[in-house]
């Protein structure tokens, strides 16, 4: 029975969704593991190790801890980000031995689900601050028993940024639908200016791409819900005419975007070598970074028609949860009813640039700003990584693996469509 039980938190664990300013460091905000934990009249020293997929955050997240220590003094908090892309195995390896982690960075939905089932996270229910986020929400960090397991922290939206003075400098005008985004990146190639910056080396950004034009082409979120409910699947025509057309836009893609990286494709945009980079709205906090010499603007998505509202991608891209194995349960409890409060989410979106989900939290950056309201106005989900995030490999890696191999000429998007659908056909039940 113990063995079974391991066999399963491992292939739970293996299921895990891929997603994709400076400061002086306190004396106990231990980002590099070396500092011991400082020892306070008040209360007995602790030391809580927490993970995330963020390294770029580090220094924002060691001014949030500082906040939170002027009244935790013998709490000292090791902030250990790693790499995007290396966080779930290094994660696995750490819940499986059970000791070294505290709190750690839950990916949203179905891979939150996975650990929350594996019995390896901390019930937070009665958690003091959840009733500053939204039911919708805290979905993303709950598990199958329904309760929740994470404090979400982080609203994202897939949209389209491009240089407002590069389209303008060349008399084009802003595209509002598929045929416009064509003819706009055709003007641009016409003039060798790479259109889109796009890597391809990550499957996953594939993904996020195809996100922002299928809807417009699959019909936004009755499609999403008819496939929900069972009443169409993912080899609809209207789904695989959206593969096809993200196949289409990859002419418009860099020269070798297969083996670029993201950095790499970021790197064009910000020296204006290419005029539009699609990704998420996170993405502005490394816009601001590098001091763009050129003014930043976003399509939202696009629209079936002219002159119609265009739906913009959203979903939670992340929370906080504790780890059933730490040893410092309320301690870690308490850190993540500040990681709920709003001084916290404001504080978080002010440092980072980015959403908050927490109730009264209302970002200052002027483009997340209008993302928030569109985002209330006309939403869609990033269809994938909400709903279609299990299996082995996942129903989401399926698909993002396949896009990469109909861009290497192996598939076709009825191929895509199918190989999509037959990893769907394995777990996934529609609700009626």
């Amino acid at each position: 029975m113990k063995k079974k039980k391991l066999v399963t938190m491992a292939v739970a664990l293996s299921s895990l969704v891929l997603a994709s300013a400076c400061s002086s460091n306190p004396s106990n905000v231990d980002t590099q593991g070396t500092p011991a934990p400082a020892e306070t009249a008040t209360g007995e020293a602790v030391k809580l190790v927490m993970y995330s997929w963020k390294a770029e955050d580090k220094a924002a997240y060691e001014k949030i801890i500082a906040e939170y220590q002027k009244e935790h003094s013998n709490v000292t908090i090791e902030f250990k980000p790693y790499k995007s892309t290396e966080y779930n195995t290094i994660l696995k390896n750490s819940l499986t031995a059970g000791s070294g982690i505290d709190i750690l960075q839950l990916r949203p939905y179905d891979g939150a689900r996975a650990l929350a089932d594996s019995n390896l996270l901390t019930p937070l229910d009665d958690l003091e601050g959840l009733s500053n986020i939204t039911p919708e929400h805290l979905a993303a960090a709950k598990g199958s028993d329904g309760k929740v397991y994470g404090v979400p922290i982080m609203l994202n939206n897939a949209i389209i940024f491009y240089n407002k003075n590069l389209l303008a400098d060349n008399g084009l005008e802003v595209p509002q639908t598929w045929d416009e985004l064509v003819k706009v990146s055709e003007a641009l190639k016409a003039k060798n200016i790479t259109p889109i910056a796009q890597s391809g080396k990550a499957s996953y950004l594939l993904s996020m791409t195809h996100s922002v034009i299928a809807p417009s082409q699959y019909g936004n979120n009755a499609f999403v819900n008819a496939v929900l409910k069972g009443d169409t699947n993912f080899k609809d025509a209207k789904f695989i005419d959206s593969i096809q057309k993200f196949k289409d836009l990859s002419a418009f893609f860099p020269k070798d975007y297969i083996a670029i990286e993201d950095a790499d494709a970021q790197a064009m945009f910000i020296t204006q070598k290419a005029a539009m980079y699609i990704n998420g709205s996170h993405r502005i906090e490394t816009f601001e970074k590098a001091k763009l010499p050129f003014e930043l603007d976003f399509i939202p998505g696009l629209a079936a028609q002219k002159g119609e509202d265009p739906s913009i991608v959203s979903w939670v891209d992340g929370s906080y949860a504790i780890a059933k194995s730490s040893k410092h349960q309320a301690e870690a409890k308490k850190f993540l009813e500040f990681i709920a409060s709003p001084k916290f989410g404001q504080m978080y979106s002010d440092e980072l640039n980015r959403v908050s989900p927490i109730k009264g939290v209302t970002p200052n950056h002027p483009l997340l700003k209008r993302m928030t309201e569109l985002t209330a106005k006309n939403t869609t989900p990033y269809f994938m990584l909400t709903h279609f995030g299990s299996g082995n490999p996942t129903t989401k890696t399926t698909f993002e693996d396949s896009l990469q191999g109909m861009l290497l000429g192996k598939l076709t998007p009825e191929e895509v469509a199918s190989t999509t659908q037959d990893s769907a056909d394995k777990w996934f039940k529609p609700k009626k």
